[in-house]
């Protein structure tokens, strides 16, 4: 939305109506509002007043609070505080007299209740500012027929109304009479000139929470009489439980049973309502049922497990050849085609070809796969850290043959994501084992079992070719090869589509029963990655600037009118040109080695500019400055926070993650042989962000795709030589560094 055009046209129906797209939008239950008194003294602690009852979706006490209820998951990203803000900025409420409170799932009252594809600010900006927006207007408009004034000659602000006399009334004061008038049928959004609370700093609202170690990750939820549950999984993918002995582990003391679970998956899969985001196996599985999780896990390693071989799952080895044959194949799925790549490549001054090489990786999320399920006959109650909370509970609706009416889903807030809590197999394993045995329970599991049966990035190679003609860039052919998989349908619609007069984006996939999946800015993650050092390598075949070629080829996608173009080559250029000023390209001192990289993923355009310096030969990233077109910033801090954390994320995995299999079993189990960055090794992560008046859009992920290709950029002004295989590192050893 153009925030200019801030006019909008509301009636009863479709108020109510918005207010459930925002997905954190007001439905506001007037006679349940008490008064809210103005020039009221803050109260130390605003968790414990006396709060009245409201609705699903705010609650305001006697001294002028207010509750505001966030619907979407928290993993981190910070919506919990950031779609909040918004709903206080158009309310005109002192954020200072906020308070927030994750919301259950709700389907009647909410829509896209779920943290994924960093699109939960995007989607729920102008419902979330237009159900503010209405709501102060019905309140003003109450106001005025208290005093019987004209409510043009009225305003509000910080949850005070003021008439043209002077005379003001808190919003509690009018809410009765504002629920017997009509919704207004126009409402004014405020210009970002008038923003008091979006576009200033807020300290996250969990934090004190979070540093004090109070109750609120799944692994803090607990019930009386719950028992907790280890559950033992198959070692290799592709293995089905033959038979297993307990006797061992039914010594372990606060071991009460040990049973097998698998049945309710497996009738699911067989009935043919198998999604992406449940990630069911067939297999059965055991579990060790225990008074606490130490004797839980302590019984599952006790158990004597045989597992077979299934005879209809496909490979788990040879992923490499597998794929390089892929790309040599013939067999591709065409996902966009302009011009004539073939005769572009024939008519080439020169034609230059690379592949890129990625390893599988697991999510590493630090707080460990964990779900709390109580199945009983009156309702299945079901709490814990999930990015999916809907889709959880339509499996879980459908994996019992309950009403969905019956599936009561709470979220926690999640100790990291990244996409591996898309997918919910730990919550149907929590509800499989409460539905057989009848309690409350609580399912665990640990890290080494996180790394070893979890969901990966899946190992994916590029293959990119260009032709060069006359001293321009006439032709592009990128293939892609991935296990279980491939990229979205937008991406070959990212740069450089619409750059190049003849490109072309093909894709072959390799079935592998190790499973995978989302993983931090899905597939981009890499490519932005494998495309941007491919640049790098044409700026220098042409003699350019790699800064430069970039900025040109976005000259023939400024005004473009092909629809199917997702990213801006204007908001691209900002962001180019940001980060090169910002990052001083080309000027830095004796000794520093820069690499740049600009990618757009996510509705977000960002530019990156790397510095490397050599200690003993050995490159070392030292600094990295980020230039960021997101529209408007909601929440400066956070906003900071989650670019920082992505361009960290996508250095540390770049240059050090890897994850390889034999015999279908995980070469990693924990963090002991599975490399992460260390804090030593992080670089100082500077942080702009290009200045408009556009809608928001994603942050969470971002930041990671263009920090890969910037750093092995870096390293090649360092070095002379290129990176084709991530992670870095092992390449570096191998054939650089000896």
């Amino acid at each position: 939305m153009n925030t200019q055009e801030n006019k909008f046209t509301f009636s009863r129906r479709n108020f109510l109506r918005t207010s459930a797209l925002a997905g954190g939008g007001i439905m506001i239950g007037f006679n349940l509002f008490t008064a809210c008194k103005p020039n009221v003294k803050p109260s130390v602690d605003i968790e414990n007043l006396n709060f009245n009852d409201f609705n699903a979706f705010i609650k305001i006490s006697d001294e002028g609070y207010v509750t505001i209820f966030a619907p979407n998951p928290e993993i981190g990203q910070g919506v919990k505080t950031t779609m909040p803000m918004i709903i206080a900025e158009e309310l005109d409420v002192d954020w200072d007299k906020v308070h927030v409170v994750q919301a259950p799932l709700d389907t009647k009252n909410y829509t896209r209740q779920l943290a994924g594809g960093s699109q939960s600010i995007r989607r729920g900006w102008d419902a979330l500012r237009q159900t503010g927006a209405t709501t102060k207007q019905m309140l003003i408009n109450a106001a005025a027929v208290k005093w019987g004034v004209d409510a043009t000659t009225c305003s509000a602000s910080k949850g005070i109304i003021t008439n043209a006399n002077g005379e003001q009334l808190g919003y509690g004061e009018v809410v009765k009479e504002a629920a017997v008038l009509e919704i207004p049928e126009n409402i004014t959004l405020k210009k970002p000139s008038e923003f008091s609370i979006i576009g200033k700093d807020a300290i996250n609202v969990d934090l004190d929470k979070i540093v004090t170690g109070k109750s609120l990750f799944g692994l803090d939820y607990k019930e009386e009489g719950m028992a907790y549950a280890a559950v033992v999984r198959p070692p290799s993918f592709g293995e089905e439980l033959e038979s297993f002995d307990a006797t061992e582990a039914k010594k372990v003391a606060g071991v009460i049973d040990v049973i097998t679970i698998g049945e309710k998956a497996r009738n699911f899969i067989e009935s043919e309502k198998r999604n992406w985001t449940f990630k069911l196996t067939k297999t059965d599985k055991v579990v060790v049922l225990a008074e606490n999780t130490w004797a839980a896990i302590k019984g599952a390693k006790a158990i004597k497990a045989t597992w077979k071989t299934s005879s209809e799952l496909e490979d788990t080895e040879f992923h490499d050849e597998k794929l390089i044959s892929l790309l040599d194949g013939n067999e591709f799925n065409v996902m966009r085609e302009d011009g004539d790549v073939t005769k572009a490549f024939l008519e080439a001054d020169k034609v230059i070809e690379r592949t890129y090489h990625s390893p599988f990786l697991p999510h590493n999320c630090m707080e460990p796969m964990n779900f709390f399920a109580n199945v009983t006959p009156q309702k299945v109650h079901l709490v814990g850290p999930v990015q999916t909370p809907e889709y959880a509970a339509q499996v879980a609706s459908e994996m019992l043959g309950r009403d969905l009416e019956q599936i009561h889903v709470e979220m926690t807030r999640m100790g990291g994501g990244f996409g591996r809590r898309l997918y919910g197999d730990f919550v149907y394993e929590a509800l499989e084992i409460s539905d057989k045995i009848k309690k409350p329970v609580k399912m665990v599991s640990t890290r080494e079992e996180d790394v070893t049966s979890g969901i990966y990035r899946p190992a994916i190679k590029y293959r990119i070719a260009a032709s060069i003609k006359d001293g321009k860039v006439t032709g592009y052919h990128l293939k892609e090869a991935a296990i279980n998989g491939n990229m979205y349908d937008l991406i070959p619609n990212f740069f450089p589509a619409g750059c190049i007069p003849n490109y072309k984006v093909s894709t072959a996939n390799y079935r592998s029963n190790i499973s995978t999946g989302a993983w931090r800015a899905p597939y981009t993650n890499f490519l932005g990655y494998a495309e941007q050092s491919f640049f790098d390598e044409l700026a220098a075949e042409l003699n350019q600037d790699p800064v430069q070629l970039r900025l040109d080829l976005l000259e023939n996608v400024k005004n473009t009118e092909d629809k199917r173009i997702e990213y801006s080559g204007k908001r691209m250029q900002d962001a180019i040109r940001l980060a090169a000023d910002k990052g001083n390209w080309g000027k830095t001192k004796e000794g520093v080695y820069q690499g740049f990289s600009a990618y757009y993923s996510h509705n977000t355009h960002v530019a990156e500019v790397a510095e490397v310096e050599l200690k003993e030969g050995v490159p070392v990233v030292i600094k990295v400055v980020a230039a960021v077109d997101c529209g408007i910033v909601v929440n400066p801090t956070g906003a900071i926070n989650q670019v920082q954390g992505g361009v960290i994320d996508g250095i540390g995995h770049a240059m050090y993650g890897n994850l390889t299999f034999e015999d279908g079993k995980p070469s990693s189990r924990n963090f002991d042989n599975y490399r992460l960055i260390r804090m030593n090794e992080t670089p100082e992560v500077e942080v702009h962000f290009v200045e408009n008046e556009l809608s928001p859009t994603g942050l969470g992920e971002p930041g990671l795709p263009p920090a890969g290709g910037a750093v092995a950029n870096a390293i090649h002004k360092a070095l002379g030589k290129r990176l084709y295989k991530q992670p870095f590192i092992e390449e570096l050893k191998s054939n650089i560094l000896g």
